[in-house]
């Protein structure tokens, strides 16, 4: 069974949309195999975030995404990562389609910061690399 990794991240949790994110997945039939609810470091965003932590504009996203509790988890099944992706719509709210998470429920880009609800995996290599640096397995 295919394995990924999510975050509902600071924004959703502060507008409280938790529950309709875990709403679509579990209606899609993906399990959520583990969820922890948890301030983000700078010290795992910066690993999360490799290949992002030396540009300019990563300060605002660390700044981001440690503004409050975000939800972190692996959920698994059948084509998870691709599914996942394609529900959450694309990264920029303002090319996401209705009716996907970041469509429905992302607002406008804020300066650097695009507050976007949501992170998922966008491959098996990277959804075990995340799962190891926040969940050590």
């Amino acid at each position: 069974m295919q394995k990924t990794f999510f975050i509902i991240k600071p924004d959703a949790v502060k507008r409280h949309l938790i529950g309709q994110v875990l709403d679509r997945i579990e209606r899609r039939g993906f399990v959520i195999e583990r969820m922890e609810m948890l301030m983000l470091d700078e010290e795992r965003l910066k690993e999360h975030y490799a290949q992002l932590a030396d540009k300019p504009f990563f300060p605002s996203i660390s700044e981001f995404m440690m503004s409050g509790p975000a939800v972190i988890g692996i959920m698994s099944g059948p084509g998870v990562i691709k599914s996942w992706r394609d529900m959450m719509g694309a990264t920029n709210p303002g090319d996401a389609a209705p009716g996907t998470i970041r469509g429905d429920f992302a607002t406008a880009p804020d300066g650097d910061m695009i507050p976007n609800i949501v992170h998922g995996s966008d491959s098996e290599e990277s959804a075990a690399r995340e799962i190891k640096i926040w969940f050590g397995e």
